[in-house]
């Protein structure tokens, strides 16, 4: 397979999430982008964030091509049955949850997929 160009990742549209910082983390606002992993970076305001952001994008882009390492495609956006899931859990289920996968000789995230299932089946039954 022709690796594609350089212009053509840069071309790409890579969805972003921005975050209000916390007085305590410096304030100001924090940009990362999904699809690229450990592409970031923030500004004292949205403007700034997000060219600030684009700047991020283009480095990550480019450090990787001239690298040649993989640059995925946008996907988050596209394809919203991509296999990732982003949850928040109270401390105390989290620790229970991590606890019970040790038990279990897992990772937390297997045995997550494995209690999600669990409960599928059975709740399939109703259907």
């Amino acid at each position: 397979m022709e690796r594609k160009s350089l212009d053509y990742y840069l071309s790409l549209k890579y969805p972003f999430k921005i975050e209000v910082l916390s007085e305590n983390d410096g304030g100001g606002f924090f940009i990362t982008y999904p699809d690229l992993p450990g592409c970031m970076s923030d500004g004292k305001t949205l403007e700034e964030t997000i060219a600030m952001g684009e700047d991020a994008k283009k480095a990550w882009i480019k450090t990787r091509y001239k690298n040649n390492m993989e640059i995925p495609e946008p996907f988050s956006s596209e394809d919203r049955f991509n296999g990732r899931i982003t949850l928040r859990t109270p401390k105390s289920l989290h620790r229970e949850l991590v606890k019970a996968a040790d038990e279990e000789g897992t990772s937390l995230n297997q045995y997550i997929i494995y209690l999600l299932s669990k409960g599928l089946k059975e709740n399939r039954k109703y259907i």
